[in-house]
């Protein structure tokens, strides 16, 4: 069975608001990696919409905004290819390499798992806590930056039940970023 990784950036304070934590080029080049890794990743409608509007036009055109450095490009060539599964009840469509996920979230979700292949990848707020939920998750990653921000976003805000997790790899990046990864204990 095919695992379920979870990833998100978060400041040591608990915020996972991506314009407070901006990844330098040494962890651009661990999420392309990880990314590249994933048979498919699995996004709600407010990290499609966001990822999509960042990077698609940079893997299409090759042109970059001003704002966006040379580096960031195996990035969005990584989330340009990757196959898409957009959990939404409000789109009613997708494109970018993209399915619409509708109906039983979890029936679907259990589905994907069981496809043969290396690994789901997930990533954002609203959606992962559903799958927490359900229990689907079965490897959590916190990419925790030496930032405090004092606003914003909480990750699992509302978990009904709490899920105790197991340390199962660490690595520290020059930024001060450390990415703990973590498995639930079954």
């Amino acid at each position: 069975m095919r695992p379920l990784r979870f990833s998100i950036n978060v400041s040591l304070d608990g915020c996972c608001d991506h314009r407070e934590m901006v990844p330098d080029e040494e962890l651009h080049r661990y999420a392309a990696e990880g990314i590249a890794r994933a048979d498919a990743l699995i996004f709600g409608r407010v990290i499609y919409e966001m990822m999509e509007s960042a990077w698609r036009p940079v893997a299409e055109t090759g042109v970059r905004p001003d704002w966006m450095p040379e580096w960031t490009e195996p990035f969005a060539r990584s989330i340009h290819a990757a196959r898409k599964h957009v959990v939404s009840s409000t789109l009613d469509r997708v494109d970018w390499n993209a399915e619409l996920v509708r109906g039983d979230l979890g029936k679907t979700v259990q589905q994907l798992k069981e496809e043969p292949g290396e690994g789901l990848y997930t990533g954002g707020v609203t959606l992962p806590l559903a799958l927490a939920e359900m229990g689907l998750i079965d490897e959590y990653e916190f990419i925790v930056h030496p930032r405090l921000v004092g606003h914003g976003r909480t990750l699992f805000a509302g978990l009904s039940k709490y899920v105790d997790l197991r340390l199962v790899g660490r690595r520290e990046f020059a930024s001060g970023a450390v990415a703990l990864r973590y498995e639930p204990k079954r």
